[in-house]
């Protein structure tokens, strides 16, 4: 999705380490309690050096509401993180996002348009009352506020599991998106079989399926993925069995299910984190996720060897489009009294996104 950010200043561009340096610490320096920056997990460690709070997306956004004091959140992370963040938070405080091209290649993969046109081809096949439509936290504001409109939740890759279970309750099977594999994996993980699951593709009619196929889902999957972690393979678990067969082997479950199957440890960023600070010393770990994750782990871990499965750690490249040279234009122009980069999400999205966060909260 494009959004526009615009050129930065040449003294931004030009500056350096050092100077950038000096730049973000003055700038906090005078804002005080008035600023409040959040560091995503995979985001790189010269901009998560000045985070007051690091999390995964969904918790750094509680995080944001709990900060009454704070004017401003920076959310140094990607653009649907900034929008649960306002969301969330209160009508007195201002999110904003360094760079507004730092987007989510997952969350682009399902739009509104997509999803309510897929909504109304269901109800030509079955009775749209018995489907209820779950988003992963990695969505646009406007998909939140879908679910919230029609019964549906938000998971995360640590509730997943509960609020599927809820969904397939309350309903005769569930419509979820974007991510394929956290749904596949997750539906496998409560006992379904292949034939349960079905790939919907929004770029086909009725997802390029037949109407036998939709009615005989319980799992309709949108066809969607993390351009991180759908890289791992199983060949890269056999090579790191291979070189350390005594290793530990970590998975998220945005991984394709054969890479999942082979993990020792399968759970969200925070499962994966709280894993490895468990692991016995002297274990050499090998983690299927972001590399700027797995490189902080490898460097906090004392007496444990943390190492990305993938040999060619490939980053978020979005998430990476945060830089010290966009967090401290935004910071500045905060002391200056210009607000850059606001993320405001309109109310009445806000309003049924917020439904589908505190419907996910009561399940879990």
């Amino acid at each position: 999705m494009l959004r526009l950010q615009s050129p930065l200043p040449e003294r931004y561009r030009t500056a350096s380490a050092q100077e950038l340096s000096e730049m973000i610490g003055a700038a906090k320096s005078v804002l005080g309690r008035r600023l409040f920056i959040l560091g995503h997990h995979y985001q790189r460690d010269e901009v998560m050096r000045w985070a007051d709070a690091r999390g995964d997306s969904f918790g750094l956004s509680r995080m944001a509401a709990g900060q009454t004091e704070a004017e401003f959140i920076v959310f140094c992370g990607v653009h649907f993180m900034a929008e649960s963040a306002d969301v969330l938070t209160g009508p007195q405080q201002k999110v904003l996002l360094p760079d507004l091209n730092a987007g989510c290649s997952m969350a682009d993969m399902a739009d509104i348009d997509q999803v309510e046109e897929a909504w109304d081809e269901l109800a030509q096949v079955v009775d749209r009352d018995g489907v209820v439509p779950v988003t992963y936290m990695n969505s646009a504001a406007a998909l939140k506020a879908f679910v919230g409109r029609q019964g549906g939740a938000v998971c995360t890759s640590s509730n997943a599991r509960a609020v599927l279970t809820w969904a397939l309750e309350k309903g005769e099977r569930v419509l979820f998106f974007p991510d394929q594999h956290l749904g596949r994996n997750t539906g496998y993980e409560l006992g379904y079989g292949a034939d349960d699951m079905r790939v919907w593709n929004p770029r086909e009619v009725l997802g390029g399926l037949s109407d036998v196929e939709v009615k005989g889902s319980v799992l309709l999957l949108w066809k969607g993925h993390c351009s991180v972690h759908q890289r791992f393979r199983p060949e890269h678990v056999e090579a790191f069995r291979a070189e350390f067969p005594s290793g530990i082997v970590m998975v998220h479950p945005e991984c394709a299910h054969d890479v999942v199957e082979m993990g020792d440890v399968v759970g969200s960023t925070d499962a994966i984190i709280r894993a490895v600070e468990a692991a016995p010393s002297g274990s050499v770990i090998g983690v299927a996720t972001e590399i700027h994750l797995v490189n902080r782990l490898d460097h906090e871990s004392v007496g444990r060897r943390v190492v990305c499965l993938d040999p060619l750690v490939c980053p978020c490249s979005t998430m990476s489009r945060i830089d010290p040279q966009h967090l401290a234009w935004v910071l500045e122009g905060l002391v200056e009294g210009e607000v850059r980069n606001q993320i405001v999400v309109d109310g009445k999205t806000a309003e049924w996104a917020r439904v589908a966060l505190e419907r996910m909260l009561a399940i879990t």
